[in-house]
């Protein structure tokens, strides 16, 4: 009876609920469970709800987006406030850079509860921030900043993002034993400790303030070699008058001075000399500083824990805008996330993907069309040109034929001479002629 109780409490415990502090996945009506901070003004762009251009459901990956380019962000939700001590704590949600984003943060910050929603801006005292940022091609990382003791405190690795245009699950593990882990598409990135990858604490052990290296300590593991002399014939000049050279025939000494060939490269320069080196006999090594414990180290064995877990807001600036957020997850339990990370993201992402690519696919066919269009009216416009050339050659070359008819017409008029003085003698003497038969 025993062993069956003790079974039914194992069984109860293996599928405890996991605890959900917060999820959104921006269904309708997202508007009332969210605060637009009013901190920057005029400066400030809004969020609308949208799927994008391209999606794998219209609805379930309706999510807000950023509208405006160049402008602040500010949107903030409150939920019940919680401790993270002895538990995991699961910060979860999407991204998507759809506008193939240039510059531009898509973080979210973890909040107190005591946060002021309507003044929340980027000095606004945050727990975690946890997400990618983006800007141009040297900033391309997750953030991990948790702040502890008053300071914002950066990761020490490079957790690189993705930089594409699709939806990415992006996901922070803290746990009690003081160690987290980076998830991206629910495989981990990067992972460790708190204390080695966080400057959370001064470093256990320092140089003692007390050693110095010996002053006999040699630690030069080669030497000049004493035997070794510089050749008599080494020193050569670096460089020397050009043997070549010859003083120009107009060159003036008077005029341009004493005249001096240009200098060249020594070939027989051999550079500055120096002994070969051999191995120092009193080498004892590279001299290593000790090291003592550091009396201002403490240990914190809670360098997970925040006592107070409230509020969850987006707090951006993007110069370039279009990113949707969804599917947003606060929780105590890994694998419930992993599980709803499956059941969001991993269930329209292949979807999302294929509309992209047949728009891509239509994109490019149309670019071919208006291609081959575009090359058909050049292709057009050239024959019309070619026929608007044959016909003005054409009319050149009837325009030439006329004028040299032309011509030739004007020569013959100038070739008919008017009849001289012996052409009408002659013309008077056979008229005589004529009479003088009719007579007889």
């Amino acid at each position: 009876m025993k062993f069956l109780l003790l079974l039914a409490a194992l069984i109860g415990v293996s599928y405890c609920e996991p605890t959900v502090h917060f999820q959104e996945d921006f269904s309708e009506g997202w508007e009332s469970r969210w605060v637009e901070s009013t901190k920057k003004g005029s400066e400030a762009g809004k969020f609308k709800w949208t799927a994008g251009k391209f999606y794998g459901d219209a609805e379930k990956d309706k999510g807000i987006q950023t509208s405006t380019d160049a402008r602040f962000y500010g949107l903030s939700a409150k939920f019940d406030s919680f401790s993270n001590e002895d538990k995991t704590l699961v910060i979860q949600f999407t991204v998507k850079h759809e506008q193939n984003i240039d510059c531009g943060g898509g973080y979210v910050k973890i909040f107190s509860s005591d946060l002021d929603q309507k003044d929340m801006h980027g000095d606004s005292p945050y727990n975690i921030m946890f997400g990618p940022d983006i800007c141009g091609p040297g900033t391309k990382k997750v953030h991990v900043i948790f702040t502890y003791k008053g300071k914002n405190l950066l990761i020490k690795k490079d957790i690189r993002c993705k930089d594409d245009v699709f939806t990415h699950l992006y996901t922070l593990i803290v746990r009690p034993d003081n160690t987290f882990e980076v998830k991206i598409d629910n495989k981990k990135e990067e992972s460790g400790d708190l204390e080695s990858n966080w400057d959370f604490l001064a470093p256990k052990k320092i140089k003692d303030p007390d050693a110095k290296k010996p002053e006999d300590w040699d630690d030069n593991e080669k030497i000049d070699d004493p035997e070794d002399k510089k050749p008599e014939d080494w020193e050569k000049p670096e460089h020397i008058p050009d043997p070549d050279a010859k003083k120009p025939d107009d060159w003036d000494d008077d005029m341009d001075g004493e005249w001096e060939p240009p200098m060249i490269d020594n070939p027989e320069y051999k550079g500055e000399w120096k002994p070969k080196q051999i191995d120092n006999p009193n080498y004892k090594g590279k001299w290593i500083h000790p090291e003592v414990d550091n009396p201002e180290y403490n240990e914190d064995k809670a360098l997970y824990k925040y006592s107070d877990i409230g509020a969850i807001g987006f707090d951006l600036w993007q110069v370039k805008s279009g990113t949707i957020f969804d599917n947003v997850l606060i929780t105590d339990d890994e694998k419930h996330a992993e599980k709803v990370g499956e059941e969001t993201w991993g269930k329209t992402k292949d979807g999302e993907k294929k509309m992209k690519d047949e728009q891509d696919e239509e994109e490019r066919k149309q670019r071919d069309e208006e291609e081959k269009k575009r090359k058909e009216e050049d292709g057009k416009k050239k024959d019309d040109d070619d026929d608007e050339d044959d016909e003005d050659e054409e009319e050149d070359a009837e325009k030439k034929v006329d004028d040299v008819e032309k011509m030739d017409d004007t020569n013959t008029e100038e070739v008919e001479e008017p009849a001289t003085d012996a052409d009408a003698d002659e013309k008077d003497d056979a008229d005589d002629k004529d009479e003088k038969h009719d007579e007889l």
